[in-house]
């Protein structure tokens, strides 16, 4: 079972607003943009909003560190570089709780011992799933894998649509951020880290199929 992590705001339950309170704040946002929150087409709006922020904020109860503490040794002396690529990414904007859309790719080259491909992709999931900046992000889900895997190195590349951006404010759509955290061999080999860019494509450029 997933632990909560101490710095969530979960953790501190007696200061948490009720669900009540989350969905009475929804109708005054309602009210400021302009509309009638008691309107049919607006009536059930508070509840579901509360329901949809469970989901999307659902991170902040996970522990990531956790994710990643059940690892295997059984590997015959593998100790290439071990690539998720493509890991989809939705998360929030902290600053106009706007969308972020994108992908993750999440690399390790192992020491010993390996870990599930799908805890790697919780543990994006857990960093996501929160109120986020995409260079913040970048560096939690590496320094993560890195603190408990203590690999030989950990590289995330994330590429990702910020709609802060292209739906409000400056109107550019099309653009798209790409960051990087590179830790221990990736950073300090040259010739590693070409061969794990050249394994996940350009980032930022377009896909074939």
């Amino acid at each position: 079972m997933d632990v909560i992590s101490p710095d969530s705001p979960l953790a501190a339950d007696a200061t948490r607003p009720t669900r009540a309170e989350a969905e009475a704040a929804v109708r005054t946002l309602l009210r400021w943009a302009g509309d009638d929150p008691a309107r049919e087409g607006l009536r059930d709006t508070p509840a579901r909003v509360a329901r949809a922020y469970a989901e999307f904020f659902s991170g902040y109860a996970t522990d990531p560190h956790a994710l990643l503490e059940r690892t295997f040794e059984e590997t015959d002396g593998y100790d290439e570089i071990v690539l998720l690529r493509d890991i989809r990414l939705e998360s929030t904007c902290e600053h106009h709780m706007a969308p972020i859309l994108g992908r993750v790719h999440v690399a390790y080259l192992p020491h010993r011992r390996v870990v599930g491909i799908s805890k790697l992709a919780r543990v994006v999931e857990a960093y996501a799933k929160r109120f986020q900046i995409q260079e913040k992000l970048t560096a939690q889900i590496a320094n993560t894998i890195q603190e408990v895997l203590s690999p030989r190195g950990v590289a995330v590349v994330i590429e990702a649509a910020h709609q802060c951006m292209t739906t409000r404010g400056v109107h550019k759509p099309g653009v798209t951020m790409v960051t990087s955290r590179m830790l221990g061999a990736f950073r300090t080999d040259p010739a590693t880290r070409r061969e794990l860019l050249a394994m996940i494509g350009n980032p930022g450029g377009p896909r074939e199929g």
